[in-house]
């Protein structure tokens, strides 16, 4: 697929209101298999603003990129550039430049040619064609290989053209379909930084595409995740990671995944809130400002979430928030070391989609079938609301599996120690909690929390 480029005339409210250049209006997509891509994705991209789009695979964010360009038409809702109504605009009025994550460059033409390549098809004249070549290349770094072919480069260089291709039309938004997700480690951290650099110098508003999270928390101004083409959350970097709105954020972000335990809640009026972890509890102090929003699911049960580094060996007879286990295994990752503790407390277990590893979703599956039969019998075919609603209802009811009929699976806390420690395989340890650093959701993964961000 080529590059799509075109020039912007910059349009937004100015004031005290925000200017966007792009805003996504319940924006729907349902491809004609009946597979439901996009579901009522409202978001504003900020004028000049780095938004990443974060997910893992098929969960709709590559779509939304499409449906931004024009490649793909929303089944419904709408698609706003710079306050004007785009859904019917074809991709060539569209004001972006995209780059993808193939390179999406011309074999047959030298690195110069490629980069001036949407240059030539807007009829600009040779000479300004290939001063501006000379400016991008310079400016990543490849002005010495103009000559060269594709075939010639390394993948590090091609994305470098790409970008430049990009870039030399001096668009006002670029979209990014995961441009370094074929490049090693090494590479896609110094583009990383190349990339977020750039744009934010020339002042471009982009739309970046990626299932790492490592690009998302470091590159994006805001960060916007997806789960199965719905919209979970969206946040700088800081509040996403440090606040996430549902359980699925909490476990897609962050190295160790954060520990979740199932607590159960008893209020204690005017004095604490206590978090009972199997044998061992946690108390929330009434003058908490969170403690009276958990303290409404007094005898039930929530989900307590631990990252790892809310989490320090101390001494067992320390007073206050201290948690003791025995360490079930190590992991040295030369940095650190990652020490799993049994507490006696039970897991929660979300999967890469956060759906509860209880068989629910073989159940959804045959509700879908006795479904989708139903159709035919009926002759009634689906719609969007169709699909809308049946996303709703595979949406777990209780990330909390059924005691009477499921196991119950241990607890193990990741914990971080220093690189190599003088602790072993079965040894007990004790380690303090940081009440501040703990976060709390209800049994159908929405966060419980007062003062939301």
């Amino acid at each position: 697929m080529g590059l799509v480029t075109v020039v912007q005339v910059r349009v937004g409210q100015v004031g005290e209101e925000r200017v966007t250049t792009v805003a996504l209006k319940d924006v729907t997509k349902v491809f004609r298999t009946g597979t439901l891509a996009v579901d009522r994705v409202n978001l504003d991209v900020d004028d000049g603003e780095f938004m990443v789009l974060l997910g893992p695979s098929g969960c709709g964010k590559s779509t939304v990129l499409r449906m931004v360009a024009g490649l793909e038409e929303p089944s419904s809702g709408a698609v706003f550039l710079n306050g004007e109504l785009a859904n019917d605009l074809p991709p060539r009025d569209r004001s972006v430049a995209m780059v993808f994550q193939d390179f999406a460059l011309y074999p047959h033409l030298s690195v110069g040619d490629n980069i001036a390549f949407p240059l030539r098809l807007a009829g600009l004249e040779p000479g300004r064609r290939g001063e501006r070549v000379a400016d991008v290349a310079g400016a990543l770094g490849i002005g010495d290989i103009l000559d060269r072919r594709p075939g010639q480069l390394s993948g590090g260089q091609r994305q470098r053209v790409a970008m430049g291709r990009a870039i030399v039309r001096r668009p006002e938004l670029f979209l990014m379909d995961e441009p370094l997700s074929n490049l090693d480690s090494g590479l896609r951290s110094e583009l990383r930084a190349e990339i977020s650099g750039l744009t934010r110098e020339l002042g471009v508003t982009t739309l970046y595409v990626t299932h790492d999270q490592t690009e998302a928390l470091t590159m994006a101004d805001r960060v916007a995740i997806m789960r199965k083409g719905i919209l979970q959350d969206v946040g700088t970097p800081s509040q996403v990671y440090g606040r996430p709105a549902t359980l699925y954020v909490a476990t897609f972000l962050g190295t160790p995944r954060m520990n979740l335990l199932e607590a159960a809640v008893h209020v204690h009026l005017g004095q604490y809130v206590a978090l009972s972890l199997g044998e061992q509890s946690l108390r929330l102090p009434w003058d908490d400002m969170r403690a009276r929003a958990v303290g409404h699911y007094h005898g039930e049960r929530i989900v307590l979430g631990m990252r790892a580094e809310a989490l320090t060996p101390t001494a067992p007879s320390t007073p206050g928030p201290v948690l003791h286990g025995r360490i079930r295994h190590l992991e040295h990752h030369g940095h650190e070391s990652l020490a799993f503790l049994d507490i006696g407390a039970t897991a929660v277990v979300v999967d890469e989609a956060a759906v509860p590893a209880d068989g629910g979703a073989v159940r959804q599956r045959g509700l879908r079938q006795f479904g989708r039969a139903m159709r035919r019998i009926t002759g009634r075919a689906g719609t969007a609301g169709d699909e809308r609603r049946a996303s709703a209802s595979r949406t777990p009811a209780s990330v909390f599996p059924d005691p009477g009929r499921h196991h119950r699976r241990p607890a193990e806390l990741a914990v971080r120690l220093a690189p190599y420690p003088a602790v072993s395989q079965g040894q007990k340890l004790a380690i303090e909690v940081r009440m501040d650093a703990l976060h709390f959701f209800d049994e159908r993964g929405d966060r419980i929390d007062v003062g939301w961000r």
